[in-house]
Formats: structure tokens, sequence, C-alpha cells
């Protein structure tokens, strides 16, 4: 049995940031034993592959899809990418082998994943995403705490803000100031959707008037086309029409939303993204996952992580959830 080592996206040491970014940057400047590892093509390896999961992940899961069938041609991937909660119904039906994920699964998933199996699914960590606050290009807002954000987003105002519901309540000027928020958010189906609910408006509830879009192009979309929108979504997603909003704790202290700051824990809003697996203890995946697996996680997969706009994993996360999968063995 592998017992995953406890790392946070958050509150890392130098030593694992200078790792990172050497492995973005500069292939081959880490050692052996941290560094990805690159993939090797298997015999043998066949079939149809199904993902249905997460909408932030759903761009990823097609990136690496198309680079898996280079390897495998006659591979047949399936990619469906509606939301977050979507992801367990369809591991414990058999209908998909990929269950991506925005967010870990709740207590309740797992139970009910665990009565039908009679063990737990297994959760691999793909990629790294600053959750984002997007406004339009055009606007000149310098940053938001997370009380402003909350205070904006949320009916209840669990972080103590009054209410913002101008931009002129965030401090800007002239035509800006008695302007409406417009305020883009995702749907209940989206992991993201219930990781700002949980971490932004500390399990506060959302503002009637926030128009719920099914996916996260969507919000930014919107945002593209209203001058006075904000949303939230994976970091992914952004456009030249769109800015990512430099967030704080409190205060304005903001902080831009980097690889280097979400790994040192700065970025406040960073989290992993997970692939979750139906993996019964003492048994290997069938070939068919477990080389996607190796291939997501592997040099080559994880340059598709930051080639699709978010921070691909350290060497030493990707080689830990590699032997938590049994690709090790391999």
């Amino acid at each position: 049995m592998v017992t995953r080592k406890k790392f946070e996206v958050r509150k890392v040491s130098a030593f694992v940031l200078a790792t990172c970014l050497a492995m973005v940057s500069i292939p081959g400047m880490v050692s052996a034993e941290d560094a990805l590892k690159p993939y090797a093509k298997q015999s043998g390896v066949s079939g149809n592959l199904d993902s249905i999961g997460s909408d932030t992940l759903n761009n990823l899961m097609t990136f690496w899809s198309e680079k898996f069938k280079t390897y495998y041609p006659n591979v047949n991937i399936q990619v469906e990418g509606k939301g977050s909660s979507t992801a367990p119904p369809a591991l414990i039906s058999a209908v998909s082998q990929l269950g991506p994920m925005s967010r870990k699964m709740k207590n309740k998933e797992v139970d009910e994943f665990e009565r039908r199996f009679g063990y737990k699914p297994t959760a691999v960590r793909v990629a790294i995403d600053a959750l984002a606050v997007f406004v339009n290009k055009d606007n000149p807002i310098k940053g938001m705490s997370l009380e402003q954000v909350d205070a904006a987003f949320s009916k209840t105002q669990r972080r103590g803000g009054r209410a913002i519901k101008t931009w002129g309540d965030l401090g800007l000027q002239g035509e800006w100031a008695s302007k409406p928020i417009s305020l883009f958010g995702r749907n209940s189906a989206s992991g993201t959707y219930g990781f700002f609910k949980k971490v932004v408006l500390k399990k506060g509830d959302y503002r009637d008037d926030v128009k719920e879009q099914p996916g996260s192009a969507s919000v930014v979309q919107g945002i593209s086309v209203d001058r006075f929108a904000t949303g939230y979504s994976g970091i992914g997603y952004m456009t030249s029409n769109v800015r990512a909003l430099p967030l704080s704790e409190e205060g304005d202290n903001y902080v831009e939303a980097t690889l280097e700051n979400a790994l040192e824990g700065e970025y406040p809003l960073s989290r992993f993204l997970y692939v979750y697996v139906n993996k019964a203890p003492g048994k290997s995946l069938d070939p068919l996952t477990l080389e996607f697996l190796k291939m997501v996680l592997s040099e080559e997969g994880q340059q598709i992580t930051a080639k699709g706009g978010y921070f691909p994993l350290p060497g030493i996360v990707a080689n830990e959830d590699l032997a938590l999968i049994g690709a090790d063995k391999k």
C-alpha cells in the first residue's frame, strides 16, 4: 500500500518551488529523483476510454487525449465535461474509467462509491490551478480582497464585509462609480462553484443575481462582452479580453495568480485538479487507464498542462501519484 505524503499546493518548500519552476522552464535541470519522467510507449494498449466530469478540466482532458492517441492511434477516447458532480456517479456505474474533478470528492460521494465497491476511489493529482476572479480587460481595478469578493458574490457576507453592488463601492471613479457589478458564476454541478462557495463565501449563499453558466468558457465570454462584469473560473480559460485580478486574503496587498505564488501559498485560491479512478486495493488498473495516467503525469503530459494555461505538477508530486496507482511497478 502506498501512503501519500502530505503535500498541499500552498506553503511548499523553496526546494520544491525551485524544482517545479526548473521543470517548466529548463527541462533536465533537476535531479532524476525529482524530475518528471518521459513517457515510454507500451505494447498491447487498446480499447475505449471514457472520461466524465469537470468542465474546468475539459480542455486539458481533450489535449491529453489527443497526445495519447499519437502513441496509440487505435484507442478511442470520449471526453465529457459537464461538471465535477457528474464524475462520481459515472465511476460508480462504470460508465467511465476517468473522473476528472476540480475539487475533492465530498464525503457522501466517497461513501456511495465505497458502498458499491467496498473500497474508496483513488484521487490522482494532475495539475495545479489558480482559481481566478476575472474582470473585463478595460476594468481599471487593481485587485480585490477575499472579503470584497465575498461581499460582491454573496448575500450572507460571512467574511464580515458590507454588500458591494457597484464598482464605486470598490473605489472606482468616473463612469465606473455608478455602474452595477454584473456577476457571472458556474452552476451547482460545477466543482468550481463548490470550491468558490466553500473557500471564498465560507459556505455562504450566492446572490440571486449571479448569472450561472454551464461552463467556464461561458463565464469568460460573458465578462469579455460586458465591461462591468466579473466572474470566476479556472485560470486556464483566460483570454486576451479578460484580466485575472490579483487577490489578497485581506487588505490591499494583492497577489498575482502565478505558478510561483500558487506554490508558495501567497495566492489565496490555488488548488489541485484531480482525476479519480476505480482502483481496487492490491490490484492493477486496467492497462489503458494506467497508461493514460502515466502519460498525463509524465514530462510530456505536464508540458501540455502548461500549454493549456494551468500550472504543471512538481515532479515529486507526479512521481508520488504514479506510485499510488502502481505505475512504478510497470
